[in-house]
């Protein structure tokens, strides 16, 4: 496998040859050139499977370099890099049928991830004209069979078992070469990216890397890997077929080292479910039962479950933590005792028949009662505090995983104790509604849209802030129009009418009253008096 590197800048030929193990890549000559002259005879002098080109070349550009190899029929892998984020050369690209196309500046470790696909297919390519020649196509169907074969029957699976004859049908269909005493045993991934990690933003790419990984880890001599599947998003299935006794210290070794390699290379946390093993005919209830053990358990990171060891579907009894306790620690301002607490309940509840999700979502609900009750002792409106994407998200992801809801409850109660403190000071909390006010007083103000603004409950607003301000909002939001009408009077041209509508009154008989309580005079009156009197 040879790769040709094109681009006028030299610099960036060389960070390729030297940043990028080549050799890991399987790759065996690395071939350069700086213009398309130069790539083309290379390309008709030596055997190229990869191409990494440039877009933008002073002599030639990289799209019609490929243009070139598809009028000559080369078997190539063109990825592309460029400054430039342009849908014409994408489109052109796209059309013109290259592998990727790649934004600088390179982020090589991504890079090693596109070149190792193109790679795969490079090599899948190569072995699909082996298999034409030598008359083994079915060869390259082969896989996408299996992997149909095995969603089918684990997605019947859900609704209810089936029977030995349904699985024997469907393996005479498929022209499977299974018998139905055959030994499997399916294992459930589950993968949990970090924010860091490829799986958030480019789940293709990380997809690939995993595929790489599990079937890099689970060879072995006493079983095959006969598939493995997405069965939902960042949940995977592989199925083993043993060729002897299952053994599930080689199980729990190779689980072990899946979820190493899966914090290492992948950056993202897992987990492992190891279904029990059986019959290739009595399969269906097994996947079943796996599955409702991935929906039901309260999961830890980086752990491995095995049925086999008497893992119970759910244990529903819910045992409540010391909410009178954890309540006192709120009101003493203590957060971290209180998150010290919980996660003790937590580990607690795990080790005792590894509580459901069922549970978890009950002791999650107790919790933010608690500290929506906490908070509106202190005025502060709770549906509005924890309004956003991170509280979504969060709130979303607690129940996939011991760590999720601890970092959910984090939150909760950090977001709690520190809006408390900010409600605390009474200055503070005025003087952002007094620049809100004065930033937004051609709005429609009222109680209600100020408390939103700071999170609390409109009355314990009024009432704080008519304790710090001396006034209470109405009459600071009248003074603030007034004051900012008798600007806009003294320093525009905008007539009377266009005034009151800017400062937030629709009316102009109301606003003309109002000004002339605060002022002594009619706005008319002041913008003459304005006009015949200037600074």
């Amino acid at each position: 496998m040879n790769v040709l590197l094109v681009d006028d800048d030299y610099f960036v030929v060389t960070a390729l040859e030297k940043k990028i193990d080549w050799i890991s890549l399987g790759i065996e000559s690395v071939y350069t050139a700086h213009n398309v002259a130069q790539a083309r005879e290379i390309l008709m002098n030596h055997k190229v499977q990869i191409l990494i080109s440039d877009i933008e070349m002073p002599q030639g550009s990289g799209l019609e370099l490929l243009a070139w190899i598809r009028e000559e029929n080369y078997n190539v892998q063109a990825i592309f890099l460029t400054n430039y984020a342009d849908f014409n050369y994408a489109q052109k690209a796209i059309e013109l049928r290259s592998f990727e196309y790649f934004l600088k500046p390179i982020q090589f470790d991504k890079l090693m991830l596109i070149i190792r696909k193109a790679v795969e297919r490079a090599k899948e390519q190569q072995q699909q004209e082996k298999a034409i020649q030598e008359g083994y196509y079915w060869q390259r169907n082969q896989a996408k069979i299996l992997e149909h074969f095995w969603r089918k029957l684990i997605s019947s699976s859900v609704s209810f078992p089936l029977k030995p004859t349904d699985i024997s049908r469907a393996v005479e269909e498929q022209h499977l070469s299974y018998g139905m005493t055959e030994l499997i045993q399916p294992v459930l991934l589950n993968l949990f990216p970090h924010d860091g990690s490829m799986g958030i933003e480019e789940k293709n790419l990380f997809d690939f890397a995993l595929l790489n990984v599990l079937y890099e880890l689970f060879q072995h001599p006493q079983f095959t890997v006969e598939t493995v599947l997405e069965y939902s998003v960042h949940n995977w299935i592989a199925v083993l077929k043993w060729k002897e006794a299952p053994d599930l210290q080689t199980l729990d070794e190779l689980c072990a080292a899946f979820i190493q390699q899966a914090n290492r290379s992948l950056k993202s946390d897992a987990c492992c479910i190891v279904a029990m093993s059986g019959k290739l005919e009595d399969i269906s209830p097994i996947i079943r039962q796996l599955l409702q053990l991935n929906q039901d358990i309260a999961k830890r990171r980086n752990q491995i479950f095995f049925a086999e060891h008497g893992l119970k579907s759910a244990d529903d009894s819910y045992r409540p933590p010391d909410l009178a306790r954890l309540e006192e620690l709120l009101e003493r301002n203590l957060p971290e005792e209180f998150l010290r607490e919980t996660t003790m309940y937590l580990n607690d509840s795990a080790q005792q028949n590894h509580c459901s999700t069922s549970v978890l979502g009950l002791f999650r609900l107790d919790l933010m009662q608690l500290v929506y009750s906490f908070l509106k002792s202190k005025g502060i409106q709770a549906h509005q505090l924890y309004k956003g994407k991170s509280n979504e998200r969060l709130l979303a992801h607690s129940l996939n995983s011991i760590e999720d809801m601890e970092a959910y409850l984090r939150y909760l109660v950090h977001t709690a104790m520190s809006y408390r403190d900010f409600a605390e000071q009474p200055k503070s909390v005025a003087e952002e509604i007094k620049q809100y006010i004065h930033a937004h007083y051609g709005e429609d103000l009222t109680r209600l849209s100020l408390a939103e603004v700071v999170y609390l409950h409109p009355d314990y607003l009024a009432r704080l802030f008519k304790k710090e301000t001396g006034v209470s909002l109405g009459t600071y939001v009248i003074g603030a129009r007034i004051e900012a009408a008798k600007q806009l009077l003294r320093t525009t041209q905008l007539s009377v009418f266009a005034v009151a509508k800017k400062v937030g009154y629709a009316n102009y008989s109301y606003f003309a009253k109002i000004f002339k309580q605060e002022v002594g005079m009619t706005p008319n009156e002041y913008k003459q008096g304005e006009a015949a009197n200037p600074m």
